[in-house]
């Protein structure tokens, strides 16, 4: 991935779900990282503390902030390649705090693409999300599907795919615009749904009985997709020169309801639950997405990349690997599971 022997890696977001897994990945392969994580008064790398001490000891990690332009420019200096996955994700929030979102998202995105093109960076593989399209309008959603975003969160990252897309045909910015469906694994926040039910049903007294689990919307689909083949996905765009210039969707070309993921993991933990619907949990009702099922075949031709946690069968293996991952007491310490996090 990188031309010279010196040339560094850039991760940002590494602290995050997605962005530590890349770290670890990268790392394994030999590369050069260097792991641009948010500034905390306490030190914090966030998932990175918690990786392998070997994976530790081998990054250079670097704290700051995207929407700080120095701070872009001095951390991107002397690396060729720059995956940006640093964002404000949480969809709640950003019903809270949207001009957060655009101050991190669209602001942050547009550091990194002028920075860059200032640095000649070899190429920049920026992080979008399944959420810019809406719900679907045709299935399964191919990269030509409108943009439709349904929430601040989305608005925002439609502005930073256009931005970084826009560096590429003004200055010929070498971007490339990746586009997960729902990715899922260990170390996954609990406001997603995944985590949310798995930390529900471990911290349940099966001598009580079925589980309550309570959850928003059950009707939805989405496009689970394991954070390896996401994470395998990311190091296929930047090794892919056709990939500059082009937004590619990463997913499984499989949909599940949010309700038959309940039980899935039910299944899997050997727990009986019920679904308690509650209203806190619910999106407003024009800003709910109803359908994500991700059409993967540009990936398939461009990039030579196929999940291989596919249907139904691989469905269930992701679950059960995130599921081993929470089920150790530390991993799950910090997760508030009786609390609803926006």
């Amino acid at each position: 991935m990188c031309e010279e022997e010196l040339s560094k890696v850039l991760v940002t977001g590494a602290g995050g779900f997605i962005g530590s897994h890349l770290v670890e990945r990268l790392v394994a392969e030999g590369e050069q990282v260097r792991a641009f994580v948010e500034y905390d008064s306490r030190g914090s790398w966030g998932w990175l503390d918690d990786v392998d001490p070997d994976i530790r000891d081998a990054i250079e990690v670097i704290a700051g902030d995207v929407r700080d332009s120095h701070a872009v420019r001095q951390v991107m200096s002397g690396c060729e390649t720059v995956f940006h996955l640093a964002a404000l994700i949480g969809i709640p929030y950003s019903y809270l705090a949207p001009e957060s979102y655009v101050d991190t998202n669209v602001t942050g995105t547009l550091n990194i693409v002028q920075a860059a093109t200032d640095l000649g960076v070899g190429r920049v593989v920026h992080t979008s999300t399944s959420e810019v399209y809406g719900t679907a309008q045709y299935v399964p959603i191919d990269e030509a599907h409108p943009l439709n975003p349904q929430s601040p969160y989305a608005a925002t990252k439609v502005g930073a795919d256009q931005i970084a897309l826009s560096y590429g045909r003004s200055f010929g910015t070498p971007v490339t615009v990746v586009r997960p469906f729902n990715t899922f694994g260990p170390r996954q926040s609990a406001r997603a749904v995944i985590p949310t039910i798995i930390t529900q049903l471990a911290n349940h007294d099966r001598i009580t009985g079925p589980a309550t689990i309570r959850l928003g919307a059950t009707t939805p689909t989405r496009d689970f997709t394991f954070v390896a083949d996401t994470v395998r996905g990311f190091l296929a765009a930047a090794d892919t020169q056709s990939a500059i210039g082009e937004v590619i969707n990463l997913g499984t070309n499989f949909e599940v309801s949010i309700g038959e993921t309940a039980h899935a993991i039910a299944a899997e933990m050997g727990v009986e639950i019920r679904i308690e619907t509650e209203d806190k949990r619910l999106r407003p009702d024009a800003s709910e997405v109803e359908r994500l099922w991700c059409d993967n075949s540009k990936a398939a031709a461009t990039l030579g990349w196929q999940p291989t946690h596919v249907g139904l069968e691989g469905f269930r293996r992701g679950l059960a690997a995130t599921i081993d991952w929470f089920a150790a007491p530390a991993n799950r310490a910090g997760y508030k599971a009786h609390l609803y996090n926006v």
